[in-house]
Formats: C-alpha cells, structure tokens, sequence
C-alpha cells in the first residue's frame, strides 16, 4: 500500500539517519552525464537495471523498481551540471518515512566524478533494512554508473 512520506529539504542528504554513498567515475563530461540524469529520464532503463520504468510528471517523476517498489518523486534540484536531486513523496516501500536521492557531478581527468547519495529515514526496521542492503545497492548504483558509461560513449 502507497503511503505518503515526510517532505524533506535537500538538507536532509546531510542530516538523515541513514546516508547511503556511493562513487564512481565516467568518461564523458558533467553536461552529458547531467542531460542523462535529469533530461533523458525515460531511458534509465537501458543502464539503470533497477529501474523497470521512469516516467516524468509534473515537477518529478514516477518510477517503478524491478520487484515492485514504486515511487511518486519531486524533483529538488537541477543545478545543471552539478547536482541533480529528488525527493520521495509517496512509495510502497514498507516503513519509509523520509526518502531524498542526490546526484552530485565534478569533472574529473576529462570526465566525470559522480557521488550519489541515498539519504533515509524510517521505522527501526526500514533504517536497519537499508543499512542491510548497502552492498546490494552499492553493486547496482557501481553497475548502472558503469553501463550509463559505456552508453554515454558508444
């Protein structure tokens, strides 16, 4: 069941009581990287294997996980090429209570430096499940950066 969540500032990615951050390095520059982020939403698939669909709405984006997690998203911010920032305001995802997703970009030795940072708050056991998962959400965000990588470049 759907549940609406607490609507947190960008401040919470610095603040939550679970901060998941993961890193990467991609070879195009910050704008193409940005323009796949926050532009090209409907073709996440094709490198964030995650994600089944990606749709964007008014102010955000409606998303829907393999396994069934859907999420109802305002957008935060588009600081283009640097940060690109979403809030979770309704899910399915059980004890969620507080949800921001941060895509931070740096150029990097003619490429791209990504940070992205899964900022949470829960029930007892949703914060205990999400520190649980942080190495298979880890592999997967390390695994969509290197297949946006390879799609930016081919």
């Amino acid at each position: 069941m759907a549940q609406r969540l607490r609507p947190v500032e960008i401040d919470f990615t610095e603040t939550a009581p679970v901060r998941l951050v993961f890193g990467g390095h991609l070879a195009a520059a910050p704008d193409a990287v940005f323009r796949a982020l926050a532009e090209d939403v409907s073709d996440w698939p094709r490198w964030f294997s995650s994600v089944s669909s990606i749709r964007p709405t008014e102010g955000g984006r409606e998303v829907r996980l393999r396994g069934g997690i859907r999420f109802m998203e305002t957008v935060l911010v588009t600081k283009a090429p640097e940060v690109y920032a979403y809030r979770v305001d309704v899910t399915n995802a059980p004890g969620a209570r507080a949800w921001i997703e941060e895509w931070r970009l740096a150029p990097a030795g003619g490429g791209t430096r990504i940070r992205m940072t899964f900022a949470l708050d829960g029930t007892a056991a949703f914060r205990l499940g999400c520190r649980l998962a942080r190495p298979g959400v880890g592999r997967a965000v390390r695994q969509a950066i290197t297949a946006l990588d390879r799609r930016l470049a081919g």
